[in-house]
């Protein structure tokens, strides 16, 4: 199967799961190419391929599954059982040997798994407050690869009171929202 065969069946897998589990946004169900899986694929351009990936929250598998059809070692890291049961269908019927699919909290996975900061990025889309995703990562010392929305700059100035970090934004290609590239955090 090749990634559009796979990109096809992962979107009639969210539709046909979206009426048993909230997955995403019934509204987005009409347009999950752009929505979802375009929205998610323009990290490829910023990732390193050399790179594993710790998808935090990933819900319906974006952006995580879609790094992975894309080629990336990707950890999807989901503390929802019906979602990560999800995740795991997809792993399964994409044939995806590259995902992992982990059925826990952030903060225990990260406290009993070692991260070197070199060979491992996180990402999240629709997940938490920049802030909250600071507080659960910013010990390992890795990249962050974020795709957040339009209130990006508020989100940005409350984790500065908290943290230093260096940063890149980017403008997503897909909609209103940004990628936000996080390079270090003290």
């Amino acid at each position: 199967m090749d990634n559009k065969e796979k990109f096809e069946k992962y979107e009639n897998l969210l539709k046909e799961w979206a009426q048993k589990i909230n997955l995403v946004a019934p509204s987005t169900l009409s347009d999950i190419q752009n929505r979802h899986i375009n929205d998610s694929a323009q990290l490829a351009t910023y990732i390193p391929k050399n790179v594993n990936i710790i998808d935090l929250g990933s819900g319906a598998g974006f952006p995580g599954v879609v790094l992975a059809i894309l080629g990336w070692n990707v950890i999807c890291l989901e503390s929802i059982t019906k979602k990560t049961n999800f995740l795991n269908i997809l792993k399964q019927e994409l044939d995806l040997p590259n995902l992992t699919i982990v059925n826990d909290r952030i903060e225990n996975f990260l406290l009993k798994t070692p991260v070197n900061t070199g060979n491992f990025v996180f990402t999240a889309r629709a997940f938490a407050p920049l802030i909250k995703i600071l507080d659960y990562t910013h010990k390992k010392h890795c990249r962050l690869f974020l795709l957040k929305g339009r209130e990006i700059e508020t989100e940005i100035n409350a984790a500065k009171n908290k943290y230093k970090f260096d940063y890149e934004l980017y403008p997503s290609k897909t909609g209103d929202g940004h990628i936000l590239y996080i390079k270090s955090v003290k």
